[in-house]
């Protein structure tokens, strides 16, 4: 393996310090950047970590102070927008810095939720039924649209402003709660038709050719029985919570072979559908009969050491470290000319009827 010059962005406030003695990782803020950093350091790369916030200047300076052979990619936004991060993408591609991760059209389809889930929709892959609600109109809820909902941001990430009155089971609720997501978090909404069942993450490495990781299950049984079973931010991101309610995630073992396939089959429709490129995360719902949901897909995913993408790597025959030399070599391997979505993909019958 040839050692590499690599440049890691990361958002400015999260750069992990120098020495890490006598600081709990667990709990740090900055652990995926501290793991990222740490780990590539340990298999002989040259690492440079550069905090971005609100100036691409910074990276050019590095760029052309350093000349690195790539950059790793760990912003989720931009002066502190979400959708943002496809820029800074993009601006690595015309400054022919190679880059880790997802290409910039890929992005910009799989962070507008409501414009995925159209595409999704155009390509006969499973979603519950949908409606968006642009920032500062009303909710106009089709008949069809039946209840109970959940209203979630139509751009941001990581369960953010997700909680138990997510949910709502009338038009009162429903108004009010697009009203928090469109106040609270400035974006616009995205109102889909709830299902209860599992939740369930679905792994997936490559350009062109896709490796899928095995089934991954967010397990929620234990929460109080008045609480609906969905990744509220207190789930995903509080330990204590987790540990109070024995919330965990590991390998779904008990899928049949043909769910497994299943699953693994319609994220490579989902990765292919969006031009996903580097890898990404494909998040489902099993419901009761056995019928698959697709929620969304979540490009440049959680890569810290021990979390979900990272762990249901080592099925598959990744260890950590092997799993972040992956990611830079098909990094390396990227040319932005070429997407996954480039390819002829049939028209369903449905368009034009």
């Amino acid at each position: 393996m040839k050692p590499l010059r690599v440049l890691v962005l990361m958002h400015e406030e999260l750069v992990p310090p120098e020495t890490v003695e006598g600081i709990d990782l667990s709990a740090a803020e900055w652990k995926t950047e501290y793991d990222v950093v740490s780990t590539l350091r340990e298999i002989g790369h040259e690492v440079r970590p550069v905090g971005v916030q609100q100036e691409l200047s910074v990276i050019r300076k590095a760029v052309e102070e350093w000349k690195p052979h790539i950059a790793f990619n760990l912003l989720e936004e931009f002066s502190g927008v979400a959708v943002y991060d496809q820029n800074v993408v993009s601006y690595l591609e015309l400054l022919k810095v190679p880059y880790t991760g997802c290409n910039p059209r890929g992005l910009m389809l799989a962070r507008d939720k409501g414009l995925a889930k159209k595409i999704l929709y155009y390509h006969r892959i499973p979603i519950p039924e949908f409606i968006t609600v642009p920032l500062g109109r009303s909710v106009r809820r089709p008949k069809d649209l039946a209840f109970p909902l959940i209203v979630k941001s139509v751009s941001e990430e990581s369960s953010m402003g997700i909680s138990q009155a997510s949910i709502v089971d009338d038009d009162e609720k429903l108004q009010e709660r697009v009203k928090f997501i469109h106040q609270s978090l400035g974006t616009g909404a995205l109102v889909e038709r709830y299902i209860e069942g599992r939740e369930l993450y679905i792994g997936v490495m490559g350009n062109q050719r896709l490796q899928v990781f095995p089934v991954w299950e967010l397990n929620m049984s234990q929460l109080p029985d008045e609480a609906r079973k969905i990744a509220t931010a207190r789930v995903k991101w509080c330990r204590s919570y987790q540990k109070k309610y024995g919330v965990r995630s590991g390998a779904a073992s008990d899928l049949t072979e043909g769910e497994q396939q299943t699953l693994r089959h319609l994220a490579k429709r989902v990765y292919r559908s969006l031009g996903l490129s580097g890898y990404a995360r494909i998040d489902c719902r099993l419901d009761s009969a056995g019928q698959v949901y697709v929620l969304e897909a979540n490009p440049n995913p959680q890569i810290a050491k021990a979390e979900d993408f990272a762990d249901s790597a080592l099925p598959a025959g990744f260890s950590y470290a092997a799993l972040l030399q992956r990611i830079l070599d098909l990094g390396l391997r990227w040319h932005p000319r070429v997407t996954p979505s480039d390819r002829t993909l049939p028209v369903p019958s449905r368009v034009g009827e």
